[in-house]
């Protein structure tokens, strides 16, 4: 006798809506969503869908019906509740689109919690489009399998973010002078650890930060230099490693699952009332 098949299968689409969900309810998709479910995934009566609402966790969900313009779903099941993540933020410089973008994308699925964008004198963008940013943030967390998005603030000018940075949490600054060999910074890898979050990681632009906005940021009494190696990197790719960094030493890669609250790692964004 063959086995029966897992469900929900590992296959099943899996989106990010914005009602909090119930068991047993019905939950009507329409717009772009059922674009995707019934155009793209094709989906039909009695198939799986996974659906997280930021809130609660994961649901399993049976499609009931599916047209061109609306999916309708039944809630079936909680699969896993809304996840703890480290109470992290990731501070980066504004970059071009293209940039910017794989910023968004990998800062998501490495874990962040908070996403600050920050505007300096070297910045070429001085704007986001936050719609289309949050849209980048959501579906990176729909392929990564995040059940809590971060949350994304619209950018700041510097002395802004220095002006309202909480006193509870260190700002790790990643001084491209470093790289240089032109200060005494301590090694990110080893700095790190020595912090319990909370925590963020400030990110300048491509020419970096200059004279008086890093005087700025060391005249902040929560901020800590640190290096991410002897190579000058690109500021993308600086957001990227310093993220995957902390997470390795201090994140959610360092802990097992039920050693979180032990260890530091924060109560779900956006229940706790953080900034």
């Amino acid at each position: 006798m063959s086995a029966t098949p897992a469900w929900p299968p590992r296959s099943a689409p899996r989106l990010f809506v914005a009602p909090t969900l119930s068991l047993g309810e019905q939950h009507v998709l329409d717009g772009p969503q059922a674009h995707y479910l019934g155009r793209v995934m094709r989906v039909s009566a009695g198939d799986a869908v996974i659906l997280c609402d930021d809130a609660t966790g994961e649901w399993a969900a049976r499609v009931v019906s599916a047209t061109k313009r609306e999916v309708v779903l039944e809630i079936a099941e909680l699969l896993r509740p809304r996840e703890d993540v480290p109470d992290f933020t990731l501070c980066p410089a504004l970059l071009k689109k293209p940039r910017f973008d794989q910023v968004l994308e990998k800062a998501t699925e490495l874990g962040a919690a908070k996403i600050r964008p920050v505007i300096t004198r070297r910045c070429v963008a001085d704007a986001l489009n936050m719609e289309r940013a949050r849209s980048v943030v959501t579906e990176a967390a729909e392929q990564c399998a995040r059940t809590a998005l971060p949350r994304l603030f619209e950018p700041v000018p510097l002395r802004e973010l220095l002006r309202t940075w909480p006193q509870d949490a260190v700002l790790w600054f990643a001084d491209e002078e470093a790289a240089s060999g032109e200060s005494a910074v301590p090694p990110a890898a080893n700095a790190f650890p020595g912090r319990s979050p909370p925590a963020g990681l400030l990110i300048g632009p491509e020419g970096g930060f200059d004279d008086v906005e890093r005087g700025d940021v060391r005249a902040l009494a929560q901020a800590q230099p640190v290096s991410l190696g002897p190579r000058i990197l690109r500021a993308e790719t600086a957001a990227i490693a310093g993220t995957a960094l902390w997470m390795g030493t201090m994140g959610d890669w360092a802990v097992s699952h039920g050693d979180r609250k032990s260890s530091g790692i924060a109560a779900p964004v956006g229940l706790t009332g953080a900034p």
